[in-house]
């Protein structure tokens, strides 16, 4: 009696379990996230698992141009001056119910107010919950140029800006410009466990958390009330996979659907039922210095490293070629791109002589921190710092590769200025060049710790600044290379490589998942 019974039941599971292998996306992903809010990070993992499956932003990028398109505003109004935007905002726009929230109204001003105002009020009761640093908006000045933002009625939203600001419509459609819930951020303050705001998270966008767990895996549930049109699975899983050995050895055994940062490119080609992609990133990998740091605060010896450093041995070993090498910080599809920027070349025998020059005839030792994880713009830090290593060893300076710490502490490390030197790089959340000047170099950003080489150079960040100020391209361009040319000078940093992200799936998932800029999305991604 008990045996067909017990038959039946095993075999509806195994239909179960075959119907939502059907309907759900094993991605590979190369770590874990430091937090679910992109607001409080800059990391490439923690934004491609949070910001376009958790969340939505007012504005968003779409197409092949980028164009800034509507997203919870359905459009938006620019004064004629610059110094105002007007958002119009979506009604009957849901945010996810969960196990542990479920909301009582739809999306509103309300909510822009408080994920807006969160990161600009120092005294806005969650200002601090996760340390009161939101690095992106602190390197971008967000709260030196917003001067207001005022609610006008339920569905309507006023920024009001001190200045005029080019890239301010593309900073509000970046990945760190989420919005939150007011309603979610209220219960927890009842609860007195505001702290969840950033790990239990509740959005409006096409997916919702359902299990975490850290080093191994995170489960979304498909958000069924999604305003726009709802995914066509059931569940997408980030299958947490540092090596990129075995998230190969996972994808050739059907384990993961689509893996991030392949490896073994001829191989998955060869294999019919798997495709390999690639886009052109706005990105950039970097040997940075910590210019407060002795002996790096003398620009001979940034500038004597720079001559010593083989970039093309780096982009045939490290990139297989996959990469351009970095002549300036952006890249040549950069519409600010200057190629008369004069380039750091290879000349060995120039860099002993600065290095002579600088007081170190018989050179130094330096310690070189290495990125702990696979990322598009560097795909093997371990390995390009041991070829900088056997660079500088001719010149006399021997190099110890630090390597040993864990993504999270790396990066708090680095904010710290604990490093001398670093190995790391950028992916632009946005194709407006500013992206990659006032980030990375800014002042501002080096009070953040978001600037990795605590270099602050005022002429450099005037520049920058009346770039911002105009909506004139050829001025702007003619600003931008003044200011790429002060850092061929100053030399922060070594511009490596520019390069390509891939990513191989099988053949059976569909829709685009890559763009030259930002995280991954898998809202439109369907399997069949």
């Amino acid at each position: 009696m008990f045996l067909p019974i017990l038959c039946l039941v095993s075999a509806c599971n195994v239909d179960k379990d075959q119907s939502l292998s059907d309907h759900s996306i094993v991605y590979c992903s190369e770590g874990s996230p430091e937090s679910f809010n992109p607001q409080t990070v800059t990391s490439g993992t923690t934004v491609d698992a949070t910001s376009n499956q958790l969340y939505n932003r007012l504005i968003s990028f779409r197409g092949e141009d980028n164009t800034i398109a509507p997203s919870l505003a359905k459009s938006w109004h620019v004064t004629r001056d610059g110094k105002m935007i007007t958002f119009y905002l979506r009604k009957d726009v849901a945010f996810h119910q969960t196990d542990y929230f479920t909301p009582t109204r739809f999306f509103n001003a309300d909510d822009v107010l408080f994920s807006f105002n969160r990161i600009l009020l120092p005294k806005h009761p969650f200002h601090q919950v996760s340390g009161g640093k939101y690095p992106f908006f602190q390197s971008v000045s967000f709260s030196t140029v917003v001067e207001s933002i005022e609610k006008i009625n339920d569905y309507t939203i006023r920024f009001k800006f001190k200045y005029a600001d080019s890239s301010i419509l593309a900073n509000i459609a970046s990945d760190f410009a989420i919005i939150l819930s007011k309603e979610y951020a209220d219960t927890l303050v009842l609860k007195n466990i505001k702290r969840d705001i950033d790990t239990l998270p509740i959005g409006t966008g096409p997916f919702k958390l359902k299990e975490y767990r850290p080093g191994a895996y995170i489960r979304f549930a498909t958000h069924k009330k999604y305003w726009d049109t709802p995914s066509t699975l059931e569940q997408l899983v980030f299958d947490i996979t540092p090596s990129n050995t075995s998230r190969l050895t996972k994808l050739l055994a059907g384990e993961c659907d689509v893996i991030a940062f392949p490896i073994a490119h001829k191989k998955i080609k060869s294999k019919p039922q798997l495709q390999l992609e690639a886009v052109t990133s706005f990105n950039v990998g970097y040997l940075g210095f910590n210019t407060l740091k002795p002996p790096f605060n003398d620009v001979k010896v940034r500038q004597a490293v720079a001559l010593a450093v083989n970039k093309q041995a780096i982009i045939d070993t490290v990139y297989r070629s996959k990469a351009d090498i970095a002549n300036s910080l952006l890249p040549k599809t950069s519409w600010a791109y200057d190629k008369n920027t004069r380039p750091q070349t290879y000349d060995l025998s120039q860099a002993k002589k600065l290095i002579i020059e600088a007081g170190f005839p018989d050179g130094f030792t330096m310690n070189l921190w290495a990125l702990p994880v696979q990322r598009a713009y560097n795909p093997d830090a371990v390995t390009m710092a041991k070829l900088i290593q056997a660079d500088l060893k001719k010149i006399g300076i021997k190099v110890l590769i630090e390597n040993s710490l864990d993504m999270g502490s790396f990066l708090e490390q680095l904010s710290k200025g604990e490093h001398q030197s670093v190995l790391l790089g950028w992916s632009a959340d946005h194709p407006d060049p500013d992206n990659f000047f006032t980030p990375l170099l800014s002042c501002s950003s080096a009070k953040s710790g978001n600037n990795r080489t605590f270099w602050c150079n005022e002429d450099f960040d005037n520049l920058i600044q009346q770039a911002l100020e105009t909506t004139n391209v050829v001025q702007r361009k003619q600003l931008y290379s003044q200011a790429l040319a002060i850092i061929s000078t100053e030399v922060p940093l070594i511009p490596i490589a520019h390069s390509k992200r891939f990513q191989a799936r099988k053949n059976i998932v569909k829709g685009q998942l890559l763009s030259p800029f930002g995280g991954i999305d898998f809202s439109k991604v369907s399997k069949n």
